[in-house]
């Protein structure tokens, strides 16, 4: 890891003072709203960044007293690996703070959850993944909304969507995309056989108007009767609605609410997140080809996470972690720790790629 330079540090605690002097100067309306967001993003690296300079400082004054000798540089000689070790950990903190920040980390999420490979058993462990993904969100105080649910014939869910609200939802959720892989004996099993099937997850940053313009000559908008399982009819007005962007093709059918209306803003809302990430994704993949990809076909083989519960064990695949605490992690808090690993080894990346281009 690199040392991070005198001058990056002096200019990160300048910018910092000349925002506080802009916001203690008179500035109001939008520009005092601009001066305050920036200063509460400076504000803790510009912390950071005067404590690191203090060290370095500290640490010159050590190679003195040591280059002058005598009693005192045993003392000097003796604190080195001491203020060593902390000026490695002060750099670590503020490179992480320093890492680009991901735009779409604080926005709310739109989760999707379905069942892939596997049966009923895929649409019953569909059920437990978004029961964990409840639990998770409600010990990080978020609120989660369901905005549509296709029950499975013997539990759980073939397809459920629905809204996470809280702050940093996205940049918690973010890594959960992908396959997830279950290896369990189901409850129809009679010889007590292990069986293997999958889900697949989606996590899409809730997204705003003023990201993606949606024009109206690029819809076809459907209506149709709503039906609940099995066909039964749910309503006897044609309330459903099914938009598809045709220039991507990209489909999304609302039928959960009464009323057409509501069920035309659910839809668009989930429309305008599909085009967000498809977006997103376009321009990760301009900037690394070896990108990760989201979400796959639902085949056993293609997977980020293995869940066995014979052996109470969990694997990320993406970072080789492995927990033997599979039933806390399912009961929902205990997955930060996963959470925690994917975001260190995700900030670990960023910062060897910063050291090769530097």
């Amino acid at each position: 890891m690199s040392a991070i330079s005198l001058d990056k540090l002096d200019r990160l605690i300048e910018r910092f003072a000349t925002v506080e002097h802009g916001m203690s100067s008179g500035a109001t309306g939008e520009a005092f709203v601009k001066l305050s967001k920036e200063y509460a993003e400076l504000e803790p690296a510009a912390k950071a960044a005067k404590s690191l300079r203090d060290a370095y400082a500290e640490r010159d004054g050590l190679a003195e007293m040591i280059a002058a000798g005598g009693e005192l540089a045993s003392m000097a000689e003796a604190e080195k690996p001491v203020l060593a070790a902390r000026i490695e950990d002060l750099e670590k903190h503020l490179r992480i703070m320093l890492l680009p920040k991901d735009a779409a980390d604080e926005r709310n999420v739109i989760l999707e959850v379905r069942a892939g490979t596997g049966g009923d058993e895929a649409a019953i462990f569909a059920g437990d993944l978004f029961r964990m993904y409840q639990r998770y969100a409600a010990s990080k105080g978020w609120r989660v909304e369901i905005i549509s649910a296709s029950d499975g014939e013997h539990g759980g869910y073939k397809e459920i969507i629905a809204n996470i609200y809280g702050a940093g939802a996205f940049a918690h959720m973010k890594f959960e995309s992908g396959v997830h892989r279950v290896q369990r004996v189901p409850d129809t099993e009679t010889q007590g056989r292990i069986h293997t099937s999958a889900a697949t997850v989606a996590v899409l940053p809730e997204a705003e108007e003023v990201d993606i313009k949606i024009e109206e000559k690029d819809l076809r908008i459907d209506v149709y009767r709503s039906s609940g399982p099995g066909g039964q009819s749910v309503n006897t007005t044609d309330s459903a609605v099914r938009i598809t962007h045709i220039p991507t093709g990209i489909a999304v059918a609302q039928q959960t609410e009464k009323s057409q209306l509501k069920n035309k803003n659910a839809a668009m809302k989930l429309l305008r997140a599909r085009l967000y990430e498809m977006e997103r994704s376009r321009i990760d993949n301009e900037r690394s080809a070896t990108r990760k990809g989201q979400v796959g076909s639902g085949d056993r083989s293609e997977r980020i996470r293995t869940y066995n519960f014979p052996q109470g064990r969990l694997t990320d695949h993406r970072i080789n972690l492995t927990l033997y605490k599979l039933p806390e992690i399912v009961e929902g808090p205990a997955l930060e720790e996963v959470v925690q690993a994917l975001i260190t080894d995700h900030q670990a990346t960023l910062m060897a790629e910063q050291d090769a281009e530097s």
